[in-house]
């Protein structure tokens, strides 16, 4: 049987968040932290299962100039159901509302992931003309 999913423009709860990233390999992160995190994004978007979260989507950035997909994560056993379609359908409707000339939305796509972002129009960066991309993790 298709599971139905439900999609909320809202954070989900701190807990659930943690889990979902450690179910993709993400690594463990300090609760305080992860609060603080989400509490300062610019937009939320999370797909539930009945009640059990199983993807998760969110932006940062400035809400003017620079706006940056985080997050984008969906539970693996979930994964090619769709669930990230819908959250990228639903960052890309905030975003055309949001953005507006001369705005920068940037991410970083998990390996393997790419051509996944490339049908929403995002480019690598594999160098030349913009330049390699670069992160520093600490």
């Amino acid at each position: 049987m298709t599971p139905t999913f439900k999609l909320v423009r809202l954070a989900p709860p701190i807990s659930d968040f943690i889990e979902l990233r450690n179910q993709v390999g993400w690594g463990k992160i300090d609760v305080q932290l992860a609060t603080k995190s989400l509490e300062n994004s610019l937009f939320h978007v999370s797909v539930y299962d009945q009640s059990k979260l199983v993807g998760a989507g969110r932006v940062i950035g400035d809400g003017y100039m620079y706006f940056y997909i985080q997050d984008v994560i969906v539970d693996p056993r979930y994964q090619g159901k769709g669930v990230g379609s819908l959250l990228m359908n639903e960052i890309e409707l905030y975003l055309a509302k949001t953005t507006s000339t001369g705005s920068t939305v940037g991410l970083l796509a998990a390996k393997g992931k790419e051509s996944f972002y490339l049908k929403y129009g995002y480019l690598e960066r594999t160098g030349n003309p913009l330049g390699n991309g670069m992160c520093k993790f600490i």
